[in-house]
C-alpha cells in the first residue's frame, strides 16, 4: 500500500488544471475516437493530484473548497468535456471517504491510482454474516474505465429478504464499494455526446461486500469526517461541477466564434464577420448572457459556502438554491453554445473545427439529471410553500 503526494487545497489545484488542459486539449481528437481517456490525459490528472480535489486532508487529499473545484472542472471542460465529465463524477465520489473509517478509505485511495467510480440508484443488496451479497448491473458509471474501484447505491434487505428500513420508515441504503475486478464491465457507451466518458455498465454475480466497505451516503450523521466540504453532499456538488463543466464547454465554444469572427468573410463581396453590426451585437448579447450564468452559480456556491463554514449547517435553502443555479447555468450555457455554433455557419459542421463535438457534449450535458426541467418545479414548490 502506497500513500501519495499530498496536494495543498489552495488555487494551485486551477494552476494545475490549466497546465494540463494543452495536453488534454491535443488528446480530445483520441478521446472521442476510443471512447475512453487516453492513458496520458489519465496520468496527468492523477500526477497533478486532480482526482484528489475533494478527498479529505487526512488521507492525502486537498479537501478544496468547493469554489476552487468549480474553477478546475471548468478549466479541463474548455480543453475537453469528456475529461472533466470524468473528472468531476471520480472526484465527487471521492467525497464517500468521509463516511469511511481511515484504514478503508486508505485501502481504497491511497492504492494507486485510488480512483472510484459509480453509477445510477438501483437494486438490492441482501444482509449477510459479516456484511452483504449483491447479483446486479448498473449503468452510467462516468470514469469507471479509469477507476480502481466501484461503488453502487443499493436498497438493503434483510436476511430474510425483507426490506431494511430506517427510523422514519423509508427503506435503508448503503453505498457498497468494491475492487473494479470484481465486476464486469460491459461497453454501452455509445452516445452522441461526451463520447470519451466511457459510461459504461458494470455487474456482479454473487458478490461479498464486508461491512466496512459499506456507507451511508450524503447522510450528515454518518460522517467521520467533520470539514464543512462534506456537509454539502455529493448531489449538491455533483451539481455544482458539473454545472461548472458546462461553463467551461459554453466559454470554449464561444471564444472559438469570436476567433472565426475575426478572420472569416461571409462571402467574397461581404466584409469580415467582425465588421458585422449584427454579429457584433450577437456577440456582445451572448458574452453578457455567459457572465450572467457564470455570476450566478458562482455567487450561489459562495454564498452558500460562507454559510456552511459560519454555522456547520448545509439546509433545505441550500439545496434548493444550488439546484437553481446549476439547472439554469447548464440551459443557459447550451443556449450559448447554440449561439456560437449557428453563428460561425457552415464551418460548425466539420469535425476538423471547434464547434461540432462541443455541441454535441453540451446537449449531452443538458440532458443528465442535473439539468431536469422538474428542478424548476421543485424550487417553485418550495417557494410558494414559503420555505
Amino acid at each position: 500500500m502506497n500513500t501519495p503526494q499530498v496536494f495543498d487545497q489552495g488555487p494551485d489545484l486551477v494552476e494545475r488544471a490549466r497546465a494540463v488542459a494543452p495536453l488534454i486539449a491535443g488528446e480530445a481528437d483520441e478521446i472521442e475516437r476510443t471512447r475512453r481517456l487516453t492513458p496520458a490525459v489519465v496520468n496527468a490528472l492523477i500526477e497533478n493530484g486532480l482526482y484528489r480535489a475533494l478527498l479529505p486532508q487526512s488521507l492525502g487529499g486537498a479537501e478544496a473548497p468547493i469554489e476552487t473545484f468549480m474553477q478546475m472542472q471548468e478549466e479541463i471542460a474548455k480543453a475537453d468535456a469528456s475529461t472533466a465529465w470524468c473528472l468531476g463524477q471520480c472526484s465527487v465520489c471521492a467525497m464517500i471517504a468521509a463516511s469511511l473509517d481511515h484504514e478503508t478509505a486508505h485501502e481504497i485511495f491511497n492504492t494507486a491510482p485510488g480512483i472510484l467510480a459509480w453509477g445510477a440508484i438501483a437494486h438490492e443488496a441482501r444482509a449477510v454474516e459479516g456484511g452483504y451479497r449483491v447479483t446486479a448491473r448498473w449503468d452510467f458509471a462516468s470514469g469507471s474505465r479509469q477507476a480502481s474501484w466501484l461503488g453502487a447505491h443499493v436498497r438493503i434487505l434483510n436476511a430474510d429478504g425483507t426490506p431494511r428500513k430506517n427510523a422514519d420508515g423509508s427503506p435503508e441504503v448503503r453505498t457498497i464499494l468494491f475492487p473494479a475486478a470484481s465486476a464486469t464491465l460491459h461497453d454501452v457507451w455509445q452516445a452522441i455526446g461526451l463520447a470519451g466518458t466511457g459510461t459504461d455498465s458494470y455487474e456482479v454475480a454473487d458478490l461479498f461486500i464486508p461491512e466496512r466497505f459499506t456507507a451511508f451516503r450524503d447522510v450528515p450523521h454518518a460522517l467521520i469526517e467533520k470539514a464543512p466540504l462534506y456537509k454539502i453532499g455529493t448531489g449538491s456538488t455533483f451539481s455544482l461541477g458539473f454545472a461548472a463543466v458546462s461553463l467551461g464547454v459554453a466559454r470554449a465554444t464561444l471564444d472559438a466564434a469570436i476567433a472565426l469572427a475575426r478572420g472569416k468573410h461571409q462571402s467574397l463581396t461581404v466584409n469580415a464577420m467582425r465588421d458585422n453590426q449584427a454579429v457584433q451585437g450577437l456577440i456582445g448579447r451572448t458574452e453578457g448572457d455567459l457572465r450572467a450564468a457564470r455570476a450566478y452559480l458562482y455567487a450561489t456556491a459562495n454564498a452558500m459556502w460562507r454559510d456552511l463554514v459560519a454555522t456547520g449547517e448545509f439546509s433545505a435553502a441550500h439545496r434548493s438554491a444550488v439546484r437553481l443555479a446549476a439547472t439554469w447555468t447548464i440551459h443557459q450555457s447550451a443556449k450559448v453554445v447554440d449561439t456560437a455554433y449557428h453563428m460561425a455557419g457552415a464551418t460548425a459542421v466539420f469535425r476538423k473545427h471547434p464547434f461540432e463535438r462541443r455541441f454535441r457534449d453540451m446537449h449531452a450535458i443538458a440532458q443528465q439529471i442535473q439539468a431536469r426541467d422538474t428542478h424548476y418545479e421543485d424550487v417553485g414548490k418550495a417557494i410558494l410553500a414559503g420555505k
